[in-house]
């Protein structure tokens, strides 16, 4: 079978890549073509995405693509992380810089829409997580401050789908990156005008939902000109990252649970229809979109962003350490020490997070770590605990048994947490591939241009492409422990925040 090479765009919160993803019918192999660092602009107070400087790194991509691949090149997909959106005016101009999930505006945000349309009603319409960066509550803000973008504004795009358009001149609203937003009712499978109406948001702005896999229209020539990249056709992929994560899962049965490991670790299941209960509602999941009609139940975690801002402290008083280092330090560390709630709300903002984790060890009792290993090592712990939480919240809430867990992403690269995770869960942990959204992202284009016959054949093609490292449960009592005392934790805390 001849190679065939597809482009795929992954832009994270920190970084944004450009990778080639070759089949050959036995193997999927990817090589990275461009890479550039990506992260919040403050502009007057505010956090944003510089969303042109964005478009002309993935414009070098494309360059870095057409030089690598040439005519070989069959099409181009693009995912991002979710929640965040651009707002076009009548003439297709993007009124303002996207603002960044952690920008404060959103403080507040929560209480006034309850204060409007009741949380059990917004989750019946939606079953979305609550947390004040979803889109939902960006989109308030701008309306009780009577932003004149929102006012000026004619369409609603997700990250992805402004980039897709300005790739192929076609606007549409992709259905993984759509179900983010908390604006859209998966059971009714439209957006969620009714309640939005009674936010005050324009239901005007929202368009055309499109499925992963949807072939959209070819790169605009002044594109393909400027870039000598070929016109070939721009891919809706799973457009949301962690929708195309998952669909490079490699299990060979359903009954698993997947955890996307990076800045947030997200950790959930594939189902057929929605779970909006109220169980699902008190334990705070979120359903979102996935490849092949699929719905991602799932619980978003703080992630391995605890991590990152520590080490990015640390650099800024100048003691950089790389993360094996700093998960060698935290290896060296005593076990079982302070622990944290991840989702506490101190720990969502950039910041000094040493401090911060500090400041919650002491005002839950606990006696602060003090040494940077310690720190780490209350962090992977607190999440390793954390996860145990949620795949007991999984079991329930789908009476499937789940015996193992999948770790993809970035974060499964990390070794240490990873067997904090089987030990911690007490599940077998297979680690792989790092490189899955990438992966997943070719996988869908394949499928959508019938390169592939299915996704299940996709992730066949992964399972035979990547070696998957195993972690076996250690079985210690002092997990089991240190979950007694993590759940009174989360538990103080819950009681206190109510």
């Amino acid at each position: 079978m001849m190679s065939t090479g597809f482009l795929a765009f992954d832009l994270g919160a920190e970084s944004g890549r450009a990778l080639l993803g070759r089949l050959d019918g036995e193997r999927l192999q990817l090589k990275e073509l461009h890479r550039f660092t990506n992260g919040p602009v403050e502009v007057e107070g505010s956090l944003h995405w510089d969303a042109r400087g964005i478009w002309r790194e993935i414009k070098q991509g494309l360059s870095a693509a057409a030089a690598a691949c040439g005519d070989e090149l069959a099409g181009i997909g693009l995912d991002t992380w979710g929640v965040d959106f651009g707002l076009l005016d009548s003439g297709d101009n993007l009124l303002e810089d996207p603002y960044h999930y952690r920008d404060s505006r959103t403080d507040g945000m929560m209480e006034e829409a309850f204060r409007n349309v009741p949380r059990a009603e917004i989750f019946e319409r939606t079953g979305v997580q609550f947390m004040q960066l979803n889109s939902l509550f960006q989109l308030l803000a701008m309306a009780r401050a009577d932003s004149p973008a929102l006012t000026a504004a004619d369409t609603f795009l997700n990250m992805p789908d402004l980039f897709n358009f300005w790739l192929c001149g076609r606007k549409s609203n992709e259905f993984t990156i759509a179900t983010t937003t908390q604006c859209y009712d998966p059971r009714q499978g439209q957006w969620a005008r009714e309640m939005l109406e009674s936010l005050g948001i324009p239901t005007r702005i929202f368009g055309e939902i499109v499925s992963p896999g949807t072939v959209l229209d070819p790169l605009l020539l002044s594109v393909a000109d400027e870039t000598g990249c070929p016109r070939v056709p721009v891919i809706a992929p799973a457009t949301h990252d962690t929708g195309s994560a998952v669909a490079a899962v490699p299990a060979e049965s359903d009954d698993y649970i997947y955890l996307s490991s990076g800045t947030w670790s997200l950790m959930g299941v594939e189902t057929d229809e929605p779970v909006i209960t109220p169980k699902s509602l008190e334990y705070d999941f979120t359903n979102e979109g996935g490849a092949g009609g699929k719905i991602r139940l799932l619980k978003n975690i703080m992630g391995l962003w605890l991590v990152q801002e520590c080490r990015r402290e640390w650099a800024r008083t100048g003691r950089e350490h790389s993360y094996d280092e700093v998960t060698a330090m935290a290896l060296e560390s005593p076990a079982f020490g302070p622990l944290v709630d991840p989702g506490d709300s101190r720990f969502l903002p950039p910041g000094d997070m040493p401090a911060r984790i500090q400041e919650f060890c002491r005002q839950t009792g606990q006696t602060p770590p003090e040494t940077e290993g310690g720190i780490i090592r209350c962090a992977l712990e607190s999440l390793a605990l954390e996860y145990r939480w949620v795949a007991e919240r999984l079991v329930e809430l789908t009476g499937r048994r789940l015996p193992v867990v999948h770790i993809i992403g970035g974060g499964s690269r990390n070794s240490l947490l990873n067997q904090f995770t089987a030990d911690a869960t007490g599940r077998p942990v297979f680690a792989g591939p790092a490189e899955a959204t990438a992966m997943g992202n070719v996988l869908v284009q394949a499928v959508a241009l019938g390169r592939l016959a299915s996704l299940a054949d996709g992730r066949a093609l992964v399972r035979r492409s990547v070696d998957v490292e195993a972690f076996e449960p250690g079985g210690d009592a002092a997990w089991d422990e240190a979950y007694e005392r993590y759940l009174e934790i989360k538990k103080s805390r819950k009681i206190k925040k109510n």
